[in-house]
């Protein structure tokens, strides 16, 4: 009988596809790169993926977030991504929190095999990256997307070992602060293009930076290279 397994079995392997099938995700950020995260996670096969974000879908959405359509506009971004990708698979257990993560909010990172940080705002990801390390779960960031319109010019790699980014070296500042010393992140090598008015974006580079994301995490929970 077929699957919506067969066509990754052959490159992730059976035990790639039961470990990433057991594993617990956190999304955080449903928006222009987190959104297309969120639906390669699902179709990867998650077996359960959280998905947190306190915005609605505005007009301005429209060009680049994967779940920003005309009747979703209004509507909260964790929860109308939770009904689209709940019709992907019926297997990867949703939960949405409409909320915006702060600092203080009760959440057990510790429930999880995997972080995945699709957020903007700098004090959420500082948040969410000591808790991770704190708790022990992997943890992948969102490096800046805005004002770019290069999309090969992505690349993963430790915070360390970034350069160009201005969120990265924001990143590096976070991680010496509180004595990390490892952040898997990724980011562009473009210098950011200088804009007028809020950052900038188009349709075809936050997605790219999306399924990046979670190009590295399932191949991470499958334990394959």
């Amino acid at each position: 009988m077929e699957t919506m397994y067969d066509r990754a079995l052959p490159l992730m392997g059976e035990k790639g596809i039961a470990n990433i099938k057991n594993s617990r995700v956190a999304l955080f950020g449903v928006g222009g790169v987190g959104g297309h995260a969120a639906e390669a996670l699902v179709r990867g096969g998650v077996g359960a993926l959280t998905l947190i974000d306190g915005d609605v879908f505005t007009p301005s959405n429209l060009n680049r977030q994967r779940f920003a359509v005309l009747s979703s506009l209004g509507r909260n971004k964790a929860l109308a991504a939770a009904d689209a990708v709940a019709d992907m698979n019926a297997e990867t257990e949703i939960t949405a929190v409409p909320e915006f993560f702060k600092a203080g909010d009760a959440f057990d990172f510790s429930a999880y095999d995997y972080i995945v940080d699709a957020v903007d705002d700098l004090a959420a990801k500082e948040e969410i990256i000591v808790r991770s390390h704190a708790a022990g779960v992997p943890l992948i960031c969102a490096c800046g997307a805005g004002n770019k319109l290069d999309p090969t010019r992505f690349r993963v790699a430790d915070v360390f070992d970034t350069k160009v980014c201005p969120l990265a070296r924001a990143l590096r500042k976070i991680c010496r602060a509180h004595g990390i010393n490892s952040l898997k992140v990724v980011y562009s090598e473009e210098e950011p293009l200088k804009t007028s008015s809020a950052p900038a974006s188009v349709s075809f580079v936050p997605g790219v930076m999306g399924m990046i994301m979670a190009g590295c995490v399932l191949r991470d929970l499958a334990d394959c290279q």
